[in-house]
């Protein structure tokens, strides 16, 4: 009855309103509260890590969560579909970013990464990998068969290098690595065959070994052999692996207290708020605080994996695996990094790390799996 009082108009308003809302119903929200939980630890750490600082960055990383949940919002309006189609043109901006970075951009700890706009600065290289994901996802999405040809590998690591190759270039190198894992969780859930992927963890061998050779500086490769042997220079190339170890040590299983840590709050223990933030945390909140971290972050990877999982398109599936696998990578590297596992580089760890763009790239990602998930029904 209530159909035949309304316009035709105001009718089609209201049931477009009502699949909007039970779609959004549908939405699993876990990727967004684990991100904003995650958030919310991030600041307290910072803030305690920058306690001793002349300015502490509180304020600053508050306004780039703020940033980050408004850039959620405003991408969720998109349809992944259109984004994952205008690729091509995020890849090509891009990569413009890339190389004016090389010319005009601002240098800092050794590696030329950065525009400086004032006090703020923009990383271009975290804003390449999502549109190198969504170029991926549209690439290989064109490809329905059970297995990828030697062609279509091939462009898809084109695709991949070129980026990889200019990041490298600003000896942005962990940057760089990030790369790699997108391309691999990609290319494994598209289809390739076992010869191939054996085949190319030989090529890997022989790059690696060139990259040791002719790619690196004198300082990254010392950072390489610190990882191996910390103990053969404790006060100066070792120096941030003691003190990251001595931090994770003390501070046992429930931590020393809140702005207690004395590695943090006394200065011992370098890039605190940025690169070993886990180290700080770990101090001060004990094991009981990193297993709360961790388990946020399961949380994170489990409720996107699941939305990769029933996502209606290949597309979506390649977009969330893509991001996926960039911030898994994140999470494990820098968990490792703190405690001595892997060598020492510039990897922060997502959601909690100070820092504007990579706090925005966290964000974007989150709001590309949801976008997936809310729009899975539409192509229904």
């Amino acid at each position: 009855m209530r159909s035949l009082l309304l316009p035709r108009s105001r009718l089609s308003s209201l049931e477009g309103e009502q699949t909007a809302l039970r779609r959004l119903g549908n939405v699993n929200v876990g990727p967004l509260a684990a991100a904003f939980l995650l958030s919310l630890i991030g600041l307290a750490t910072v803030a305690s890590a920058s306690a001793e600082q002349a300015e502490s960055l509180l304020a600053r990383q508050a306004l780039w969560v703020l940033v980050g949940l408004a850039a959620l919002a405003v991408a969720l309006l998109f349809d992944y579909h259109w984004l994952v189609e205008a690729a091509p043109m995020f890849y090509g901006l891009g990569l413009v970013a890339l190389v004016l970075v090389l010319v005009l951009g601002h240098e800092a700890g050794g590696a030329r990464s950065w525009f400086a706009f004032g006090p703020v600065r923009v990383q271009p290289s975290e804003f390449h990998k999502i549109a190198t994901v969504l170029l991926l996802a549209r690439y290989l999405s064109r490809h329905d068969r059970p297995f990828l040809g030697l062609r279509q590998i091939a462009v898809a690591a084109v695709l991949t290098v070129v980026p990889m190759g200019l990041i490298a270039l600003e000896r942005d190198l962990g940057g760089a690595a990030m790369f790699l894992p997108m391309l691999a969780a990609m290319l494994l859930v598209a289809g390739v065959r076992l010869r191939l992927l054996v085949a190319a963890s030989l090529l890997g061998l022989v790059l690696a070994f060139g990259l040791w050779s002719f790619g690196m500086k004198d300082y990254q490769r010392q950072r390489v052999r610190t990882f191996l042997a910390p103990e053969e220079d404790p006060l100066g190339a070792g120096y941030q692996v003691r003190q990251s170890k001595i931090a994770v040590g003390s501070g046992q299983w429930t931590g020393r207290g809140y702005g207690q840590g004395t590695q943090s709050q006394l200065r011992f223990l370098p890039e605190r708020q940025t690169d070993f933030v886990m180290a700080v945390l770990a101090e001060e909140w004990g094991f009981l605080g990193v297993i709360t971290v961790l388990g946020l972050f399961a949380w994170f990877i489990s409720t996107a994996a699941r939305i990769a999982m029933r996502s209606r398109d290949r597309a979506g599936i390649l977009l969330v695996v893509g991001l996926l696998a960039v911030v898994v990578t994140h999470v494990v590297y820098n968990t490792a990094m703190v405690v001595g596992l892997l060598p020492i580089t510039g990897i922060p760890l997502p959601f909690i790390s100070y820092g504007g763009s990579f706090m925005l790239f966290n964000y974007l990602a989150a709001s590309l799996v949801l976008n997936v998930d809310y729009r899975r029904y539409v192509n229904r």
